[in-house]
């Protein structure tokens, strides 16, 4: 069972997967600051001082006379803050996967091209080979 284990986290899928994930935490964390600090202030200020991230649809407010949190919230502005974050990552891994595309499709184009012609040591012996040939068969052999 541990052998079997060892051999799954050996994989390079596992260890190319586990790497994808730290990335991608620490991606998140970098696309949470633009979207908090530099992206939303701006378009803030746009729609005179509003803070997406403490919008929300009070359903229930609290009771001051019972000093006891009741407050109930349809919180928007934090899920309008997610959707830009989600834009965001989308068109990042979109460019990402086009430039992968873009690399993949120059390695495809340099491979089908036209072989380079053969070195002149070949030439000479399809040439020798040809001539054998044909004094093999009794026929007079081609001129170069």
């Amino acid at each position: 069972m541990l052998g079997e284990f060892r051999e799954f986290i050996a994989r390079g899928n596992v260890i190319d997967l586990a790497v994808g994930v730290i990335i991608g935490a620490a991606f998140n964390d970098i696309v949470k600051t633009l979207v908090d600090q530099v992206v939303m202030p701006p378009i803030g200020l746009l729609l005179s001082g509003i803070d997406f991230g403490h919008l929300e649809w009070v359903l229930k407010r609290d009771n001051p006379a019972t000093k006891v949190d009741e407050l109930v919230a349809v919180k928007y502005g934090a899920f309008i803050n997610a959707g830009i974050k989600f834009v965001i990552v989308a068109w990042v891994v979109f460019l990402l996967v086009k430039l992968v595309n873009v690399i993949r499709r120059r390695d495809a184009e340099a491979g089908t091209k036209t072989p380079a012609a053969p070195p002149p040591q070949e030439v000479l012996l399809t040439e020798i080979r040809d001539l054998l040939k044909a004094q093999a068969d009794g026929a007079t052999p081609p001129k170069p």
